[in-house]
Parts: C-alpha cells; sequence; structure tokens
C-alpha cells in the first residue's frame, strides 16, 4: 500500500462563492444602520429551520449552554445531570453557574446519555439535564424527557454536533426547554467560533437576551440593572453562518455520503460504527469507531499517522478528568478508551476513504 504524501485531516469546512459573497458583503455594508443585518437573517432562518419561537446567536456554544443554565434559575448547591462522554464545554458551562455537573452512562450503540442512567443519577438537588446528540446522533428524548417531567428538571439539550439531525422527525434543538448549537470550524455548518440559543419558552428567551448583553435595560438606555454576560457573535460570522444553514441539507448529504463510503469499506471488521435507530437521522458529523481489542487505540492512531492520516480519541470520559468528580460509567468508559474519530471533512473524496479504510484494515490485521 503506497502511502499518501498529504494528510487526510480530521475535519475540514465547505466554503464557497455563496459564504465569501455574504461574509464580503457585511464587510463592506454591514456597520452603523446595517450592523446586525445578518445577525437577525441567521436568527431568524435557524428558529424556523430546527423549528423553535426563538433563536438568540451567541460567540460560542458554551456561552449559550451558560446562559441557558443560569436563566433557568440553575446556582449553587444545584446538580445537573450531563453524559460521562462529551466535549468538556457541557460540564464546565454548569461549573460556571456554580452548580455541579453529575455524569451519567451513555448508550451503547448511540452512545448518548442513558435514560436509565439519568434516573438513577437524580437527587434532591438535580436541577437539569443535558443531553448531548453525540458525533450527530439524536439522544432519546423521549426518554430523558419523561424522566425530566416525572423529577421536575428542564431538559438543555447540547445539539453542538447535530445540526440537521432529526429524532421522531423533529430536528434536534427543538426537543428540550431549550437547545444549544456549535459553529466552531469543525462543526457541519461553522462561522469559525460561535454558537446559538433556541427554545419555544418566551420567558426563558428574555431572561437569556438579558444575561447575554450585560444585564441591560430594555427600556433606558445603556443602563444596566444586573450583572450580565457578553457572549454576542459578530455580524461577520452570522453572514457566514446564514450562508451555511442555507446550505445545510447539502452539507448534510455530504456527512452521510461519507459515512456510507466507510460503512462499506469496514464492514466485517472487528469494531463498532455510528449506530442510526429507527426513527432518526444521524448527520454522522464524525464517523467514529470503536475498537473491540481494549488497549490498541492510541496504536493505531499513531500507524493511522504514520500513514498520513490524521485522527483523534473519542472524547474523554469526564468524570476521569481531575477537576471532575470519578464515576463509575462502563459503557462510557469503554467508548472513551476504544474510539476514534476518522477523517470526516467535507472535503473527503471516496477515494481518501477508501485509502483511510485499507489502511486502518492493514492496521488490524483485517485486510
Amino acid at each position: 500500500m503506497e502511502k499518501r504524501e498529504d494528510m487526510i485531516l480530521t475535519a475540514g469546512p465547505s466554503i464557497t462563492e455563496k459564504e465569501i459573497s455574504y461574509v464580503s458583503d457585511a464587510v463592506a455594508n454591514g456597520w452603523n444602520s446595517d450592523w446586525d443585518g445578518y445577525i437577525k437573517k441567521f436568527e431568524s432562518a435557524f428558529k424556523e429551520y430546527v423549528g423553535t419561537g426563538h433563536a438568540m446567536t451567541t460567540s460560542s456554544c458554551t456561552g449559550a449552554l451558560h446562559l441557558g443554565l443560569s436563566a433557568m434559575g440553575v446556582g449553587p448547591g444545584d446538580e445537573v445531570v450531563v453524559p460521562d462522554i462529551t466535549w468538556v464545554a457541557s460540564a464546565s458551562s454548569v461549573a460556571y453557574t456554580g452548580a455541579r455537573p453529575v455524569f451519567a452512562d451513555v448508550d451503547a450503540e448511540t452512545w448518548c446519555i442513558s435514560p436509565e442512567s439519568l434516573a438513577e443519577r437524580i437527587t434532591p438537588r438535580t436541577k437539569a439535564v443535558m443531553p448531548v446528540h453525540l458525533y450527530g446522533h439524536p439522544a432519546d428524548m423521549d426518554g430523558i424527557n419523561r424522566v425530566a417531567r416525572e423529577n421536575g428538571l428542564s431538559v438543555l439539550e447540547d445539539a453542538a454536533p447535530s445540526l440537521g439531525a432529526t429524532y421522531g422527525g423533529r430536528r434536534t434543538g427543538s426537543l428540550g426547554r431549550a437547545s444549544t448549537f456549535s459553529f466552531q470550524g469543525a462543526k457541519i455548518a461553522t462561522t469559525g467560533e460561535g454558537g446559538m440559543f433556541a427554545t419555544d419558552d418566551d420567558g426563558l428567551y428574555e431572561r437569556v437576551l438579558k444575561l447575554g448583553d450585560h444585564g441591560r435595560s430594555s427600556e433606558r438606555a445603556l443602563w444596566n440593572e444586573e450583572i450580565g454576560y457578553k457572549y454576542k457573535m459578530s455580524n461577520l460570522q452570522a453572514a457566514m453562518g446564514l450562508a451555511q444553514l442555507e446550505r445545510i441539507e447539502e452539507l448534510v448529504e455530504k456527512k452521510r455520503r461519507i459515512f456510507s463510503w466507510y460503512r462499506d469499506g469496514l464492514g466485517g471488521a472487528r469494531l463498532s460504527m455510528n449506530a442510526e435507530k429507527d426513527g432518526c437521522r444521524n448527520i454522522y458529523w464524525m464517523t467514529t469507531i470503536v475498537l473491540r481489542e481494549p488497549g490498541r487505540r492510541d496504536g493505531v492512531i499513531a500507524e493511522l499517522r504514520e500513514r498520513n492520516i490524521d485522527s483523534r480519541p473519542v472524547f474523554h470520559q469526564l468524570s476521569s478528568m481531575p477537576m471532575f468528580e470519578d464515576t463509575s460509567n462502563p459503557v462510557a468508559e469503554n467508548v472513551s478508551r476504544n474510539g476514534i474519530n476518522l477523517p470526516s471533512g467535507h472535503n473527503l473524496t471516496k477515494e481518501d476513504v477508501g485509502y483511510v479504510c485499507s489502511a486502518l484494515l492493514r492496521i488490524l490485521g483485517e485486510e
């Protein structure tokens, strides 16, 4: 197998003349009286696409999570249940409020929070649950919402990796009390950095608006009534976000096509891949494998890199990190220790994926 000269990267955006045109217009004309023109267009298009009554741009998904939790009244002494496998921002945003993140195990197929484990983690201090639609597959929102209703909990969806995914015919981000999204550079749609808060709850939306604008009064100019935060997106970023959103179905289909190439190339290998449960549409943000031979993950990543294939480990189990409380979650531990994100950027060709599959099968001794 001849080694490629160029590196196949783990991620990469899809940028067309549409994005360049919108951003160029925002740079040239998006100031003074039109300083938020693209922000308004992006928010309006986003809430229509996701299916919520409100959407508010933010500087990051982390900021959107912090605002949402704060607006829900989460604070010191409270607990929020989050999955044990997700990017650290899910748990960090809980800590920002003074509350404590509590880690639940994940489903063995979807790698999203398990409703059964969630139920076991609830205490009298639990205020909310934060399901994460990991790598683009929706969490079991029927089960999660049922547990939340029975225990009086708010549901804040961390939909950062799942724009375009559906559950029971509805888009992720419209399935809880509120939701957040990420437009970080590796996501399916990007603004470089950025996020979105979405909800149908009018009161919650108004509270997030105020907290996200330094606690500013809506009736008195430049008057601040409480300590708030600055988690704003720029008009330039929103211009790019609008263009990406207008292409979102194209971007989702490319991700799904890339995954189909991997599925065809790795069929029969001793590993597990992303699932797609009945009634769900997975956007396959990151094609991911879980090795069935424990202890090989880091070596496989190193051998892939020797062949100019970039990859990365699945998110570390959050409860294993020094700033959080250690928790026994066996499914999360297995996925975290043995999972690998394969190259999944929009620019991949079928030949690129074929090269990755051949290399991986050879490394695993299954060629």
